[in-house]
């Protein structure tokens, strides 16, 4: 448990924008149900943020761990178990951008499904790096996304990658796979591909 904290604090060592790029999503495989990809005219009406601009820019995700040795605590230890105890309370109520509140954007990231069925994906968290909330621990609530699509979302699974496009609206919710800070009313889901550079 103690190792995995380890390796969610190491992906958030990097500044987000490094971050971001290192682990951009690599093109998905949409799925024989997936609506098709939406025309410029329908992305030109949505602004393409990243995950840093999420993040206030006075936030300091690791002000909990400041002073501690991280390398000299083992899983049994409880100054371990406290450490994380306080660093999830911490980023589970990390702070929103409040400039972002009730915009009109688009984000890449990779699906976490919450709501699954034949009909497809009613709900799911946008996450930023692959593994989030399933393979490590969540990252903070300012770096999870709870998406509501319009319709559900056909043809995509866990960890596939992903343009959201919708409605973006600073309100906390909490998942049995993690705490988000954000909730996007989701117009489009589309499968993620390269822009062109």
């Amino acid at each position: 448990m103690f190792a995995q904290c380890l390796i969610a604090v190491s992906l958030l060592a990097a500044p987000c924008a490094a971050l971001a790029q290192a682990a951009s999503p690599a093109p998905a495989k949409a799925g024989a149900n997936a609506g098709k990809a939406a025309g410029p005219a329908a992305k030109a009406a949505y602004r393409e943020i990243n995950w840093d601009e999420l993040v206030p820019k006075d936030w300091d995700p690791f002000k909990e761990m400041k002073g501690m040795n991280l390398a000299g605590l083992s899983d049994s230890d409880p100054r371990a178990a406290d450490m994380l105890q306080r660093m999830r309370e911490f980023w589970d109520n990390a702070p929103v951008n409040p400039q972002l509140n009730e915009q009109s954007i688009r984000i890449p990231g990779f699906v976490v499904p919450l709501d699954d069925s034949k009909a497809g994906m009613k709900e799911f968290l946008l996450v930023p790096y692959f593994g989030a909330c399933i393979h490590t621990p969540p990252p903070p609530s300012n770096q999870i996304v709870h998406v509501v699509p319009r319709v559900a979302a056909k043809g995509f699974r866990s960890m596939d990658t992903v343009w959201v496009s919708g409605t973006l609206k600073a309100a906390k919710s909490d998942t049995v796979m993690g705490s988000s800070g954000y909730r996007l009313e989701a117009v489009i889901v589309e499968p993620y591909v390269s822009p062109p550079k």
